[in-house]
């Protein structure tokens, strides 16, 4: 099975090491992954945003850790489509902030004659403080990588 996912992945945390975890258990033992990282225009808005490279690195270390058999590409994307729109996949795995952008991606592919992607929706990981982990709640030293929440003096 092939499978797709994509995001910006500032700081790893433990929400995306969940998305990461089922895309290998969906694709299965055989199966490839293509992990798409925001770039350009999709993060223009966001401040201190790590470089491609810096955060490329940071999934390659993770996935080496996982020892997985899979084959995993990791590639720049642009627009929320990366090369879904082209490509042949089987799933995406998304979380419940991203789910529309699976169905919009499956709309297009539908409009293309493709057949549409299995949509897979891993639940928020929340913090400590019932909220989901997000990059920017660490950047503010809100909460940490696991979603402990940090003393606030």
């Amino acid at each position: 099975m092939k499978v797709c996912i994509g995001g910006t992945f500032n700081i790893l945390h433990e929400g995306h090491k969940q998305l990461i975890n089922k895309a290998i258990e969906t694709a299965g033992k055989h199966g490839k992954i293509f992990i798409g990282i925001t770039s350009g225009e999709l993060i223009k808005s966001k401040i201190n945003i790590k470089p491609f490279e810096e955060r490329k690195k940071t999934l390659e270390k993770f996935l080496s850790q996982k020892k997985i058999q899979n084959t995993v590409e990791i590639k720049p994307i642009k627009d929320i489509y990366g090369p879904t729109l082209d490509e042949d996949f089987d799933a995406i795995i998304v979380s419940p902030e991203t789910k529309s952008n699976a169905e919009e991606i499956n709309k297009k592919r539908k409009q293309k004659g493709k057949k549409p992607l299995k949509i897979v929706i891993i639940p928020f990981v929340l913090s400590d403080d019932g909220t989901p982990i997000s990059s920017s709640m660490i950047k503010n030293k809100e909460i940490n990588k696991n979603g402990q929440v940090l003393r606030r003096d």
